[in-house]
């Protein structure tokens, strides 16, 4: 067996791997129920969508799966999942990235309290 690589330039993914803890797409799709409660879950074509394209958290970060490619085929692990979807559910679960829109009462009134202040200011 290849010795394990290590490293500040090899992918932490690539070590994960080599440790043991690799999967193929299909598999990674696997690790998550299926949407409507039959089937294996995710297809890897929304893993291999998710590797390629990533997924938009809704702050606008767009996320990324960590996977390398190994030989013909590209593997992922179990660690590189739970960062991808930590990611996604931190980014979205954000206090600060998320502000709760002014509703169009609020938007006039806050309006009226800056002209009055500009009034104000120019007078």
């Amino acid at each position: 067996m290849a010795d394990i690589v290590s490293g500040s330039n090899v992918p932490q993914v690539l070590t994960e791997i080599q440790s043991g803890e690799g999967l193929s797409l299909a598999a990674a799709g696997r690790t998550f129920p299926s949407h409507r409660g039959k089937g294996n879950g995710v297809q890897a074509c929304t893993v291999w969508r998710w590797r390629n394209t990533g997924a938009r958290a809704t702050d606008g970060t767009l996320v990324k799966l960590e996977c390398v490619r190994v030989g013909g085929r590209w593997l992922t692990s179990r660690g590189a999942v739970a960062r991808f979807v930590s990611a996604l559910t931190d980014a979205s679960t954000s206090v600060e990235s998320s502000p709760i829109p002014r509703s169009p009462a609020q938007r006039r009134k806050a309006l009226a309290v800056t002209d009055k202040k500009l009034d104000a200011m120019l007078a």
